[in-house]
């Protein structure tokens, strides 16, 4: 077990949550006062998406991204930046041409999908390890191997530390041979996501699984969407790995009461309090990391 949890929380996401609840960030100021909010409830890291603030669906725009780090880096709040580079992958089949992508697809390439990351140099940035189905309908997440190589190549010229998202147990080999292949440096760092249609389930195997097939010494996290996210936050400290939670994987604090992305860190860490451990803050956690210091 682990008594010493590192909590990150991810505030917003790109999903299809506004209309869902209205604490869901969306402006650069929203995002970056919810990513300080967090900080103060007890988050070690703060992973951000952006978003368009006209429409509220998930955006790669490099100014927004600006502008929500620069908010937060001019509160003064000391917490870890995790920026996605997740944006770009999203391909949605045309049924009449297979070959061409359909209404909301949005491909671009590795490198493009980090030019924020290239413009701001945030402590960590993640690096979704391949490619899955995102539901029952034509939805897929594309990120080829060969792109993942290209972007873990590039993370490490720029001297961000890539948090690597594993979505199932073909993904954790993917990263695995990355890693052996001196792509990614020591120690590495994973995000165990579990509960995404169609990827690993959120229960104790997969998590388990997924955590017993990661390289030795690598740092880990892990999460549950909806409502498997509280109980995921117990498995992960039990199993040795920290913590995630936020408006981008459960909108909830309790059955039909929605939640501010603080309020979801003060119950993850009352969690980890009541198990006998305790909440890392943002120093203890670049240590254990291995980040330079801020």
């Amino acid at each position: 077990m682990n008594t010493d949890v590192i909590i990150t929380c991810a505030v917003t996401g790109a999903g299809d949550t506004v209309s869902r609840s209205d604490k869901v960030p969306v402006t650069p100021r929203q995002i970056a006062d919810a990513a300080i909010e967090a900080a103060h409830a007890g988050a070690a890291v703060t992973h951000i998406h952006v978003r368009d603030p006209e429409t509220g669906k998930g955006s790669r725009d490099p100014d927004l991204f600006e502008e929500a780090v620069n908010l937060i880096r001019q509160d003064g709040v000391d917490v870890i930046l995790n920026l996605t580079a997740g944006m770009g992958g999203d391909f949605n089949l045309d049924d009449d041409n297979p070959s061409r992508p359909g209404p909301g697809s949005d491909i671009v390439g590795p490198l493009e999908r980090l030019q924020h990351v290239d413009r701001l140099r945030p402590e960590i940035c993640s690096l979704d390890c391949g490619t899955i189905n995102f539901g029952d309908g034509n939805e897929t997440y594309v990120n080829p191997a060969s792109w993942c190589r290209t972007m873990a190549s590039r993370i490490r010229e720029m001297g961000v530390k890539p948090e690597i998202e594993v979505f199932d147990l073909g993904q954790v080999r993917l990263a695995c041979a990355m890693y052996d292949e001196g792509l990614i440096e020591d120690p590495p760092l994973f995000q165990v996501c579990l509960g995404i249609p169609w990827g690993a389930g959120a229960d104790t195997r997969s998590m388990m699984t997924m955590a017993d097939c990661l390289p030795q010494g690598a740092n880990w996290a892990g999460f549950g969407i909806s409502r498997m996210q509280m109980p995921m936050v117990a498995q992960a400290m039990l199993l040795g790995g920290n913590v995630r939670v936020g408006l981008e994987d459960n909108l909830y604090l309790k059955r039909g009461v929605l939640a501010t992305n603080g309020q979801l860190v003060e119950k993850a860490a009352g969690i980890i309090e009541m198990m006998g451990g305790r909440v890392v803050g943002a120093a203890e956690a670049r240590q254990k990391l291995g980040l330079a210091a801020a």
